[in-house]
């Protein structure tokens, strides 16, 4: 049976994605925070949590966890890592060859990137290999001191990592009890520290590393148990409303000393709403509704939703320098603006349809197919054992004689490589 689709929280990841991309691009307009209009967008980064929850639970709760007592699960936790790596690293290499080209080729950062004078080549080097492992890295010379500084918002891919990790080794054995208790405490954690720093905008630095996790806790947990508990709220026009609710939480004004309580709420309680509703939505999965409009605007934003994530903040980088160092007109900062939102756009489309999917097609039939298959060869070697364990004390043995089970075994092993072939 195929497991249903949310087309509708790929959609919301997509608007979260479009609201990242904005975001940055007001962050190398503005003085502060307080001054972008779109100055909460930083908890999308919590809401792309909360979804990896939900998600890896409904895809894989199940298949990890045991049949039955005496069989073990549907899927081995190495090819869940292998699938999790097929799905997510193909598009991290493109962002850190990006985020690499951006750093060395940038034609407004002047002497302050250049190598040999502000960082040696050996420096470079070991930096991008750490980035391509998507491992924390030294801070590169002119940026703003991120953990993962080749590439910014990876640092939450990285987090995403660790929680795939955990996930596979104690999800399914996490009891409802537990699972109550961890979000309780993850919960009080996030509240915390919101309360000691202000806001939430913090886990991307070097300064404040320690907040990664906890951001990455309590979302995920929640959105794990929204899955688990079946929690539905049915809604008309789920995409259009629900994305409007996530860019009214991102809008929403300063609150002064309140600002901390305010975005704790939202992740605490608001985005699990949206799941919970983002999860009841059947209109554009329903036979028939792919192909119009609305079902189109909610697969497209789904698809680019993180390759747009990934890509952009090399660009964010390269237009803050043209701003800072050419002091353009206000028409032209716009324009410049407006291009860059729809420059990256496309390149994550082009990057989606013609390196991503192939790269990920081929990944899955040399890395995939050939283990789906050895362990169908090998499934049928224990059945046949045990069945011709069970006819040999059955029958007698001038009936059945005991040389077949090593020759029909010997067979099977002898034509597995053929077999494996995609």
């Amino acid at each position: 049976m195929t497991q249903r689709h949310f087309h509708v929280l790929d959609g919301l990841r997509g608007t979260a994605a479009f609201s990242v991309l904005m975001f940055h691009i007001w962050e190398m307009l503005v003085p502060s925070l307080e001054a972008n209009p779109m100055r909460h967008t930083f908890l999308a980064v919590d809401f792309f949590f909360a979804l990896s929850g939900f998600i890896l639970g409904h895809a894989y709760d199940a298949r990890l966890a045991p049949a039955d007592g005496r069989h073990g699960p549907q899927l081995t936790r190495t090819e869940f890592f292998l699938r999790r790596l097929i799905r997510l690293h193909p598009m991290v290499v493109a962002a850190m060859v990006a985020g690499m080209l951006g750093y060395l080729l940038d034609p407004y950062a002047g002497g302050a990137q250049g190598i040999g004078a502000a960082l040696s080549p050996g420096m470079l080097w070991l930096t991008f290999g750490l980035s391509l492992l998507l491992l924390p890295t030294p801070t590169l010379p002119n940026y703003f001191g991120e953990t993962h500084s080749v590439n910014g918002p990876s640092w939450t891919l990285f987090q995403e990592y660790i929680a795939n990790l955990l996930f596979a080794l104690f999800a399914p054995r996490l009891g409802r009890k537990l699972h109550l208790v961890l979000c309780a405490a993850s919960a009080l954690a996030l509240l915390g520290t919101a309360y000691h720093l202000g806001n939430l905008g913090y886990g991307w630095g070097w300064g404040h590393f320690w907040v990664a996790p906890v951001r990455l806790a309590c979302p995920f947990l929640l959105g794990l148990l929204v899955y688990r508990l079946r929690l539905r709220i049915v809604l008309p026009y789920p995409f259009a409303v629900l994305s409007l609710v996530l860019l009214a939480a991102f809008c929403a004004p300063a609150m002064g000393r309140y600002t901390w309580l305010y975005e704790a709420a939202c992740v605490i309680v608001l985005f699990p709403l949206v799941l919970a509703a983002g999860a009841a939505a059947v209109g554009e999965d329903a036979p028939g509704q792919a192909g119009r409009p609305a079902g189109l605007l909610v697969r497209l934003a789904g698809e680019l939703s993180y390759p747009v994530y990934i890509v952009h903040y090399p660009f964010i980088y390269i237009f803050a320098h043209w701003n800072w160092q050419t002091h353009p007109s206000r028409a032209a900062l716009w324009a410049a603006a407006a291009a860059l939102f729809c420059g990256v756009t496309l390149l994550a489309l082009a990057l989606s349809r013609w390196y991503d999917r192939p790269v990920r097609a081929w990944l899955s039939r040399v890395l995939l197919a050939r283990r789906t298959d050895a362990a169908r060869v090998h499934r049928v070697v224990r059945c046949v054992r045990c069945l011709t364990a069970a006819w040999g004390r059955l029958r007698p043995p001038h009936l059945f004689s005991p040389d077949f089970h090593p020759i029909f075994t010997r067979f099977l092993l002898d034509n597995q490589q053929q077999w494996n072939q995609p």
